[in-house]
C-alpha cells in the first residue's frame, strides 16, 4: 500500500512510525509531517485543513490509503471527498465527524438512544444560559459546541467561575463560531479514563486503555491542555468494565449512527468517568486517536496498523486480529513553557539523540521544525512526547523520565507525576 498520513503532531509521528513498521506499506508520506515525521516517511507541504490540495495529491501520487490524524480535517469533510475520488480514508464522513465537531449533536444522540452521559442543557442566549446554572449550582461543566483545540472546556468549581466561561464563550467569541452554542454538563464524580475502538461502520472493537492527563501541572492543577503524559493500559478498565463500555456505549452509538443514516468508519475515542460505584458514563467523543494516547498504543500495538485501518476502512474489521505487547507504555509530554497560553517559538532543543539511544524509550515530536542547519527547533505548544516501554508501568515511568534527563531545553517544561494514579503516589 502506498500510504497518505495527514497531520504534523505527535499523533501522526506515531502513527508514521508504526505504518513505516508494515510489510504491506510500500511507500508512506506524511502532509505536512514536522521535524521527527522525516525519519519515517517523506514530508508534504500541504496543511492538514486544505481539503482538495490534499484529494488531488492523493490522486497524483495513487495512494491507497489516507489515514487522517487531527479532527478539522475530518469535520471539514476530507474523508468524504477522498472517498469521492475513490481513495480508500480512515476516518468518518463530515456527518459522523459531528460526534466530536458538536457537543450538542452527541448529547442528543445520546438521549435518543438512552447511552449513559451527563445531564445537559444546549443554550445560544447567555440569559437562558446563565439561569441553568443559577438552578443547578456549581460545581458545573460548560462546553462550547463546536472545535476549540481541547480548550473548549471549563470544569467550573464556582458559579462564577462558570459565568465567565458563559462570557468568554457567547459574548466574547473566545473560541469564535465554535462557541456559538453552549453546552452545560452535570458535573460527575469518578475517575476519567480513555476508551479506543475502531469502527467500520457496523462492527465495532475495543483497542487498548490508556489514561491521560489534561491539567497542566503536576498534582492535576493548572489549566486544562490537550493532554501533558499519558499511559497504557489503565488499571481502572478491567475486562469486566470493558465489556460494559462496548455493550452500553461504543455499540449503541454505532447502532444508532448508522439507524440514523451516518455510519461511523475510523477510530472512535470515548472519554469516560468511572463513577464511585464503577459505572461508565460517557463524557464526550473524539473522532480520531487521542493525542497522547496514540503514541503509546502505537508503542503496544503487535498487529500490522496498515492492515487494520484498511479494513476498517473497507468495512471487513470483524476478522481482524488485534494484538497487543504485554509491556506497560508512558509517555510524558515537553511542552514551551507558557502553554497553554502564550508561548515561544524556535528554541533550539538538544540531546534528542542521547535520549533516544535509552532501553525502552521512543521521541515522537509534536511541535517541532527543522533549522537551517538540521537543528531541531520548538514550533508549538507540546513540543516532544517521551515515551518509553517496560515491564511494567513503575519501569516504564522511570525510563521516560531519565530519557527526559538527557534532553537540553531549557525553554521546555513537563509534569512529573505521570501515572499517578496507576502507581498510588
Amino acid at each position: 500500500m502506498r500510504i497518505l498520513v495527514i497531520g504534523g503532531g505527535g499523533r501522526e509521528h506515531a502513527l508514521c512510525w508504526a505504518l513505516a513498521r508494515s510489510s504491506s506499506c510500500t511507500a508512506l508520506y506524511c502532509a505536512p509531517g514536522n521535524a521527527g515525521t522525516k525519519a519515517c516517511a517523506e514530508s508534504v507541504a500541504i496543511a492538514a485543513e486544505r481539503v482538495e490540495e490534499l484529494v488531488d495529491y492523493a490522486r497524483k501520487q495513487a495512494i491507497d490509503l489516507v489515514v487522517i490524524g487531527p479532527e478539522a480535517p475530518l469535520v471539514a469533510g476530507l474523508a468524504d471527498r477522498l472517498k469521492a475520488a475513490g481513495i480508500a480514508a480512515f476516518g468518518p464522513s463530515a456527518s459522523a465527524a459531528r460526534l466530536e465537531g458538536s457537543k450538542a449533536f452527541m448529547k442528543d444522540l445520546c438521549a435518543r438512544h438512552g447511552i449513559p452521559t451527563a445531564a445537559y442543557g444546549r443554550f445560544t442566549d447567555l440569559e437562558e444560559a446563565r439561569a441553568h446554572l443559577h438552578r443547578q449550582g456549581a460545581p458545573i461543566v460548560v462546553k462550547a459546541d463546536g472545535l476549540a483545540a481541547g480548550k473548549g472546556v471549563t470544569v467550573a468549581m464556582t458559579l462564577e467561575e462558570a459565568e465567565t466561561a458563559l462570557e468568554e464563550t457567547l459574548v466574547s467569541g473566545r473560541f469564535g463560531d465554535a462557541g456559538g452554542e453552549v453546552v452545560i454538563e452535570e458535573y460527575l464524580e469518578g475517575e476519567e479514563v480513555s476508551f479506543f475502538a475502531l469502527c467500520d461502520g457496523t462492527t465495532a472493537r475495543p483497542l487498548a486503555s490508556a489514561q491521560d492527563h489534561k491539567r497542566a501541572y503536576d498534582g492535576e492543577a493548572g489549566p486544562n491542555t490537550g493532554g501533558m503524559g499519558a499511559y497504557s493500559p489503565a488499571p481502572l478498565m478491567t475486562d469486566a468494565l470493558q465489556a460494559r463500555v462496548m455493550a452500553e456505549i461504543i455499540e449503541p452509538t454505532i447502532a444508532a449512527m448508522a439507524a440514523e443514516g451516518y455510519p461511523y468508519q475510523g477510530v472512535l475515542y470515548a472519554g469516560l468517568m468511572v463513577t464511585p460505584e464503577g459505572e461508565p458514563r460517557l463524557l464526550e467523543y473524539n473522532v480520531r486517536f487521542g493525542d497522547p494516547e496514540c503514541q503509546i498504543l502505537m508503542l503496544r500495538l503487535e498487529s500490522d496498523l496498515a492492515e487494520l485501518l484498511m479494513a476498517t476502512a473497507q468495512d471487513r474489521l470483524a476478522n481482524a486480529e488485534i494484538r497487543w505487547r504485554p509491556e506497560s507504555a508512558i509517555t510524558v509530554v515537553l511542552a514551551a513553557r507558557g502553554y497553554p497560553g502564550s508561548y515561544a517559538k524556535g528554541e533550539t532543543i538538544r540531546g534528542l539523540d542521547a535520549a533516544a539511544a535509552m532501553e525502552g524509550v521512543t521521541l515522537f515530536h509534536a511541535g517541532t521544525s527543522e533549522g537551517p542547519d538540521g537543528s531541531v527547533l520548538s514550533a508549538g505548544g507540546r513540543v516532544l512526547n517521551v515515551c518509553a516501554l517496560g515491564a511494567d508501568l513503575a519501569t516504564a515511568r522511570n525510563r521516560a523520565y531519565a530519557a527526559i534527563a538527557r534532553i537540553d531545553w531549557p525553554g521546555g517544561y513537563y509534569r512529573r507525576d505521570i501515572a499517578w494514579r496507576a502507581l498510588d503516589w
